[in-house]
């Protein structure tokens, strides 16, 4: 199945992505040049991804440290650009290295084009990361 294009359905494919734990999968619906965007993330964290691959490696070890099981609550709004929807939604599951539940609300900023990610400002908060378990994907870099 090929991956959806409207900016929406776009999004909620990348979701089950996620869920399924299919990260090569979930890179794949992003453009070669795509930016992703942290403007919360706290010192030694990393607040901008510039490239497809730059994005992969961040995500890669993202099943081995937070075991996703649902986003609850996802609302989507639509914006006056077309191309760019705002996404609320909570992420839940468990901490992999602990197994601690995960619970963490997020609004993100997505801009499709050409039926890839462009642009994902992902908007978390950045007081989860005391949590033991959390360490991940960049605070090392």
């Amino acid at each position: 199945m090929s991956a959806p294009t409207a900016p929406a359905d776009l999004y909620r494919h990348s979701l089950r992505l996620l869920l399924e734990k299919d990260i090569d999968a979930w890179v794949g619906l992003w453009a070669e040049d795509g930016v992703m965007e942290f403007p919360f993330a706290p010192p030694g964290r990393p607040r901008r991804l510039e490239g497809k691959e730059a994005v992969a490696a961040y995500m890669r070890p993202y099943p081995d440290h937070i075991d996703l099981h649902d986003f609850p609550d996802l609302r989507i709004h639509r914006t006056t650009d077309p191309e760019t929807i705002v996404a609320e939604m909570r992420g839940v599951g468990r901490l992999v290295k602990t197994g601690s539940p995960y619970d963490m609300t997020y609004i993100a900023v997505v801009t499709v084009r050409d039926g890839l990610i462009a642009s994902y400002r992902d908007y978390w908060n950045p007081l989860a990361l005391d949590e033991p378990g959390t360490d991940f994907a960049g605070s090392g870099r």
